[in-house]
């Protein structure tokens, strides 16, 4: 299967089960693409099992297609699909990413919830045991929110990594049946299948490049904060931040202004902030350094508002999608109203959308409720518009 920009999914090749989707079992020798249901929808995710296909488009939905023996189609039953087919099961969540293994499936919703459905000879589904499912069923649901899941069509073998960064595993593991999702040490969900997998096998494209130097990037990276090479120091909620006053200059407009309406004489050698907080002023600083940013959502925030007042656009973007990857129901109101005041459009409209998939949770929340009022009108009448109160 092959996935344009403009979101229409192309299929070919071995079709017996139906896994191209055309409507019939007749192998398909060049791309066609793949209609039916899907007509008309913007597909943003693919993946393929043994002999299964599955998407999911631009709204949530997820959809399937091709050989359906071991239920891993999700449609609850076992019969073949010709053409795709919706997985109605999963009506009531927003899905971001779907994985297929040999023989199962996993998916990932925009709430950081984790379903499987499928084959489960090895205990691929993490449900506990080996019994296969023939509809979604909810996992690892008294761990934290999930950011990405893995699983690859050469191997019974799940994946999943949290927010915090914490790894789990699952399925067959060096022929070894795992029911429930086991924390690993590792820090990638690509390790899994490398020392896991029977073959050892990548779930994803891969570069490892061997180095025994630091690069320019890389000595930055260590240098940040270091009281060792530091000729300037800011002080943030009485603690200090070491930085470097021409890395400064060379990363940030802001500052480059700043130094220069300076006089000649030497400039001061501490910095006062008290505008932003220690965690969101020093997360700026060292995305200076390294181009990166690591925050919990409600702080990106905080740094949404500086990198708004510095006129760091790039810093911007990163922001937003912190605060995509970590919304919930209980802060997707607080987030939407940061993305007014702070005018980010695309933060803006992905927070809106996430409410009104959401509206009944959403509005039950104490963020709703505090909501000034004119924002809280603008909402329900765009909400309104979208069709949300029709029934």
């Amino acid at each position: 299967m092959a996935l344009s920009l403009d979101g229409d999914l192309y299929a070919w090749g071995y079709n017996n089960c139906g896994q191209v989707g055309s409507g019939s079992t007749a192998n398909q020798p060049t791309p066609r693409r793949v209609s039916n249901c899907l007509q008309g929808k913007i597909v943003v995710g693919i993946a393929c099992g043994q002999t299964s296909s599955m998407a999911v488009v631009n709204n949530g939905e997820v959809y399937g297609w091709g050989y359906n023996g071991n239920g891993q189609l999700g449609l609850g039953n076992n019969g073949n699909q010709l053409t795709p087919c919706r997985v109605a099961a999963l009506h009531s969540v927003c899905v971001l990413q779907i994985a297929c293994g040999y023989a199962h499936t996993l998916a990932l919703t925009d709430e950081g919830l984790l379903y499987a459905w499928g084959a489960n000879t090895y205990g691929q589904l993490g449900t506990g045991n080996k019994s296969n499912q023939l509809s979604p069923v909810q996992i690892m649901m008294e761990k934290e929110r999930v950011v990405e899941i893995a699983a690859c069509h050469s191997a019974h073998t799940s994946a999943a990594k949290t927010q915090s960064g914490q790894v789990y595993m699952w399925g067959q593991c060096r022929g070894q049946s795992v029911t429930f999702p086991h924390l690993t040490h590792f820090a990638c969900t690509d390790d899994v299948f490398a020392c896991f997998a029977t073959p050892a096998v990548m779930w994803r494209l891969l570069s490892v490049e061997h180095e025994d130097f630091l690069t320019v990037a890389e000595s930055l990276k260590k240098e940040f904060d270091s009281p060792e090479t530091s000729d300037l120091k800011f002080r943030v909620d009485g603690k200090y931040i070491h930085v470097h006053k021409a890395v400064l200059k060379i990363r940030c407009e802001h500052f480059r202004t700043m130094f220069q309406s300076y006089w000649n004489e030497d400039m001061k050698e501490v910095i006062e902030i008290d505008q932003f907080s220690y965690p969101v002023y020093r997360a700026f600083l060292e995305y200076l350094y390294t181009d990166s940013v690591d925050l919990p959502p409600e702080d990106a925030i905080g740094l949404l508002d500086l990198a708004t007042s510095y006129c760091e656009n790039r810093l911007k973007k990163l922001c937003q999608h912190i605060i995509k990857r970590g919304i919930t129901v209980e802060n997707a109101f607080s987030l939407l109203s940061a993305a007014v005041r702070y005018d980010a459009e695309d933060l803006e409209e992905f927070c809106f959308k996430f409410c009104v998939n959401h509206l009944t949770e959403v509005t039950q929340t104490t963020a709703f409720w505090q909501m000034d009022g004119p924002l809280l009108k603008e909402f329900i009448a765009k909400a309104s518009k979208c069709g949300a109160f029709k029934n």
